[in-house]
């Protein structure tokens, strides 16, 4: 799935992605991949701006780590981003049934008699 089929998504994404626990950026990747089971295999080209985005609109917030001896940026979600997840979640079940009723259905509906 390319990051265009994601356009509107990703950003709820890595939210749930950090909703875990502060993460790394190439450790973001690879849950994003292994929790889709490998569909979503999004460039570092992708991740890294969205991570910027969401970080200037207060989502998320990042420091530098040590991780195995290589210093990262290390992000995590913070109360608004929270509060955003939780938003993005609603809305997404309410697009989804609306989807739904139309793109799972077994069988037109017959004409009026």
């Amino acid at each position: 799935m390319n990051a265009q089929s994601l356009h509107g998504h990703l950003d709820a994404l890595l939210l749930a992605v950090l909703e875990r626990g502060a993460q790394h950026g190439y450790a973001i990747i690879e849950a994003l991949r292994a929790r889709s089971g490998g569909v979503l295999d999004l460039p570092t080209g992708t991740i890294y701006p969205a991570l910027r985005r969401l970080e200037r609109a207060g989502y998320v917030s990042s420091a530098w780590s040590v991780v195995n001896g290589r210093e990262r940026r290390t992000y995590e979600l913070t109360d608004a981003g929270h509060r955003a997840l939780a938003g993005q979640r609603s809305s997404w079940r309410e697009f989804s049934s609306t989807v739904s009723r139309f793109l799972d259905v077994a069988e037109p509906p017959s004409a009026p008699a």
